[in-house]
């Protein structure tokens, strides 16, 4: 057994992965053989990612308010607390907070063979987020 008592800081979302304020705090990340990461992801009310796709799958697990997502092509997808969503393998996606609801979900993520766990792509467009459905 391993306790690892909280040190890190809360970080900020960085401009060129996230639209609005997204706070990120550090779950997991287990030396080799592991290749797992674990972040508790805090999206502010209309904050999301930006579109990007992981070598090896995404797993988020909304635990606080309402969220959206989307894959590359389908519809914009309420999410709430419980709701597990799996984005398959190098499948385009994003995932955010409601325009009027923060929402903070668990995002667990593996690494591939060369360290890779993310490829960021371009911003989620205002009309693309528009094209949610309501959250009430």
């Amino acid at each position: 057994m391993q306790i690892t008592r909280s040190s890190i800081d809360t970080a900020k979302g960085p401009a060129d992965w996230f639209t609005g304020d997204v706070y990120i705090d550090a779950v997991a990340a287990a030396g080799p053989p592991s290749r797992l990461t674990a972040n508790l992801v805090h999206f502010m009310p209309g904050a999301r990612t930006h579109w990007h796709r992981h070598p090896l799958s995404q797993t988020v697990f909304v635990t606080e308010g309402v969220g959206l997502c989307q894959r590359r092509g389908g519809p914009v997808e309420v999410i709430r607390p419980g709701d597990r969503v799996l984005f398959e393998a190098d499948e385009e996606h994003w995932h955010g907070a409601a325009p009027n609801r923060l929402m903070v979900h668990l995002a667990l993520n593996e690494s591939d063979a060369d360290h890779a766990v993310v490829h960021w792509l371009d911003p989620v467009t205002d009309d693309e987020y528009a094209a949610a459905p309501p959250t009430a």
